[in-house]
């Protein structure tokens, strides 16, 4: 099966603490799919780039997606992957997330203000902070 789609994936991650537990979470809005989790020790920048993750994961379980418009308010990931920013810390995820990307023909990166009038991105923050309420 040739692959057709452009998806957009919205991400979020948040923390109670930082270090703290934290909550990640992912809405792929073209196939209506969410998700969302928690980590007990854990930074917001972790939570942030294990949202992307989790969700380009996702994206990849739909053989048809090719490209991903990964939309989200952490200026920590989307000028890391854009404007160079040093990998200085988790690298480990870093790493993940590189192998990821390079799985898709293409990925763009959108950042949005958080706790503004994006809808999607709202949600994710909804979600990931509801993980990390229910460990407190």
């Amino acid at each position: 099966m040739s692959k057709l789609y452009s998806v957009k994936l919205y991400t979020d991650g948040a923390c109670s603490g930082n270090p703290g537990i934290g909550g990640w979470a992912y809405v792929l809005p073209h196939f209506s799919e969410e998700d969302s989790d928690y980590e007990n020790a854990t930074t917001n920048n972790r939570m942030e780039i294990t949202a992307v993750i989790k969700g380009l994961q996702a994206a990849l379980n739909h053989l048809i997606v090719d490209r991903v418009e990964i939309i989200t308010d952490s200026q920590y990931v989307v000028n890391t992957m854009t404007k160079g920013w040093q990998k200085k810390k988790n690298i480990d995820l870093w790493r993940e997330l590189d192998e990821l990307v390079n799985q898709f023909q293409e990925v763009t990166w959108t950042w949005v203000k958080g706790h503004a009038d994006n809808e999607l991105n709202n949600r994710c923050d909804e979600l990931a902070v509801a993980q990390w309420k229910k460990l407190k």
